[in-house]
């Protein structure tokens, strides 16, 4: 059969082929957050999970549908920004639950308080869905003011891909900082490698905004650094301080 023949199979192929890269585009996204949900969920712990990642990626989603204004790019990439904001809120709600039902201290934090030292962690999840809306309001504001300027929306959409791209920062930095991994879900990062790497490649081939690209592939080196992490930390994890030590040295502790 020539290819002729074939055609009235492979088109019909080729639409679902894309119809099914459009749907891994908009919901795989959150799929690395599913085992860290369900980790923390059956723990009862949020401690190995770094709720600065949903901040990170709040802003960068809500940068990327107000650069959608001033550039439609591809619909299933809009739609991938909503879904993933949805995620993420779900997120904070769980990991605010089980931390403040930890907590010992009855001191409770609130968003009103507009205290920097407490900024992302406070005692509600109505204070993280506050803090949201008004960031949304004031870029969206923004954002609508300066809609005809071509440097303003390029800008915008480097700034959202920016933010996006330090996604796994946080997490980096949280296990440097402890030297370990413990509570974070290998699976989540695993999934999160994948992920963007398929994104980079759909970004690539589907000829996005060069911010895109660069975004994608600044995530799969910190996805890998993680991972480097996880490998190095479990091989030399960090020794127990002796029981006995001397006052000062309590103190720095």
């Amino acid at each position: 059969m020539d290819a002729e023949g074939l055609g009235w199979l492979l088109v019909p192929l080729h639409q679902l082929v894309s119809w099914g890269a459009a749907g891994a585009m908009v919901f795989g996204g959150v799929v690395p957050y599913i085992p860290q949900y369900r980790d923390i969920r059956r723990t009862q712990n949020a401690e190995g999970f770094s709720t600065y990642v949903c901040l990170v990626l709040l802003v960068a989603n809500i940068l990327r549908i107000l650069f959608w204004f001033g550039r439609r790019f591809e619909a299933p990439l809009l739609w991938q920004s909503v879904v993933m904001i949805l995620a993420m809120l779900l997120m904070l709600k769980l990991c605010t639950e089980v931390r403040v039902a930890s907590e010992l201290t009855v001191h409770r934090r609130v968003f009103a308080d507009l205290e920097p030292r407490h900024f992302w962690r406070w005692s509600r999840f109505g204070d993280y869905v506050q803090c949201v809306l008004a960031f949304s309001g004031v870029a969206g504001c923004v954002t609508y003011l300066s809609l005809d300027s071509a440097l303003f929306v390029e800008s915008l959409g480097f700034l959202a891909v920016l933010t996006e791209a330090m996604l796994g920062v946080p997490q980096l930095c949280r296990n440097h900082r402890h030297r370990s991994t413990e509570g974070m879900s290998i699976k989540m990062v695993l999934m999160w490698t994948s992920g963007d790497t398929f994104k980079t490649a759909y970004f690539l081939l589907n000829g996005a905004p060069l911010q895109f690209s660069v975004c994608g592939l600044l995530q799969v080196v910190v996805d890998l650094a993680i991972l480097g992490q996880a490998y190095v930390f479990t091989r030399h994890p960090l020794k127990p301080a002796p029981h006995a030590a001397h006052p000062a040295s309590a103190k720095a502790l």
